[in-house]
């Protein structure tokens, strides 16, 4: 602590050649202590999802900054959102999905990025920054950490086995929301993920509606066809990649990134696994996972280090490259492996962008009329 030094002039009494007392000089004001500045702590904790990091990002972050990483998961954005939501997280960096952050920039619940901190920013992509920002405006609260599509993923043969003389369909949607396809293929198992924000727009999508409505009676519909291939439905999960690497299960409902790291798992271990992503004739979901500071974080400018460190072309690229994730850093595609880069169904050719249905949000009420028929939906089978 630095002591305050107060400056006390004395009072000087003078006295007039026609014998007045003069009033006494007043008191000089004090003078204010320096503003010092109290440096963080170093220390950094980040919530992030499963799965979601390449094994030595934090290891060699701590050892070039110094800063300690509490690195802790969550299962699903509406996990996240009841930490942000009920206050005093205790984090310092979150990855939130942009299905929710529109909201949570709304509610005043994550902090403006101090920009002049993160001069790696450059090296995003104009294009995917664009897209962005129709949940963060002018691109003041969010950073992109990775993005990928909901998408269907499946063990080729045992779907081939279970379906029997009945081709794989045109729309790979149907495997998971038509009941012809879900009956046959619920004896080699069917896994959705376990996110009410995750199944309910692809289901809205596959009925011909708007993906993001926040119509309950587009939730309505949507729950009602979902109740049909119920009983077909074998588990609800947040660990896909071993569900499909392991052949627990035959088809996923799920994130494209996930279901190529389930690839590669099975090829690493010998299993015999044969994992394909397929690309849905209408479209999937697109979605930014994002870097956002919660407003009340206690070490922001270690927060801000992160996001500039992780922004490094090598950096980001190893993510791509471990994770079949792509990045929205530009600079880091020359880095990425040929073959995760010649992959269509990591990075998406022109003709698949075209089908692809943008990132939008969902407001309060939509998101509450959602978990209500989703809860129902689970409940029913």
């Amino acid at each position: 602590m630095h002591k305050k030094i107060w400056v006390i002039a004395a009072s000087v009494l003078v006295v007039s050649a026609c014998g007045k007392k003069e009033a006494a000089a007043p008191a000089a004001a004090p003078v204010p202590a320096p503003v010092v500045a109290i440096a963080e702590e170093k220390i950094l904790n980040i919530y992030n999802w499963p799965d979601y990091i390449t094994q030595d990002m934090v290891a060699n972050f701590e050892k070039e900054s110094g800063i300690k990483v509490n690195y802790q998961t969550f299962e699903n954005n509406e996990a996240l959102q009841a930490k942000l939501v009920a206050g005093n997280t205790g984090y310092d960096l979150v990855v939130p999905g942009s299905v929710f952050a529109k909201s949570q920039i709304d509610a005043g619940l994550l902090a403006k990025l101090d920009k002049s901190k993160i001069p790696n920013l450059s090296k995003l992509d104009a294009d995917i920054m664009a897209k962005l920002s129709n949940v963060d405006a002018a691109n003041d609260y969010l950073v992109p950490w990775a993005w990928s599509y909901t998408t269907v993923g499946i063990n080729k043969a045992k779907v081939a086995k279970a379906l029997g003389n009945t081709p794989l369909p045109e729309n790979a949607w149907d495997l998971v929301f038509n009941p012809t396809y879900t009956a046959k293929l619920k004896s080699c198992g069917i896994v959705y993920l376990d996110s009410v924000t995750e199944i309910l727009p692809p289901a809205m999508h596959y009925l011909g509606k708007n993906a993001y409505s926040n119509e309950p009676a587009d939730h309505k519909a949507a729950g009602d066809m979902l109740a049909k291939v119920r009983p077909h439905i074998r588990v609800f999960s947040s660990t896909q990649i071993d569900d499909l690497a392991s052949g627990k299960v035959c088809v996923a409902l799920g994130w494209a990134g996930d279901m190529n790291q389930a690839k590669a798992r099975a090829l690493e271990n010998k299993s015999g696994v044969e994992v394909q992503v397929l690309l849905p004739k209408t479209g999937g979901l697109i979605f930014f996972d994002t870097l956002a500071i919660p407003k009340d974080a206690k070490h922001p400018g270690n927060a801000h280090a992160f996001i500039d460190y992780y922004l490094r072309a090598e950096v980001s690229a190893s993510l791509t490259n471990e994770l079949s994730y792509v990045t929205a850093n530009k600079a880091s595609v020359a880095l990425v492996k040929p073959e995760m880069a010649n992959d269509k169904t990591v990075f998406l050719d022109a003709d698949a962008l075209k089908t692809m249905v943008p990132p939008a949000s969902f407001g309060n009420a939509a998101r509450e009329s959602m978990s209500n028929v989703f809860s129902a939906f689970k409940k029913g089978g």
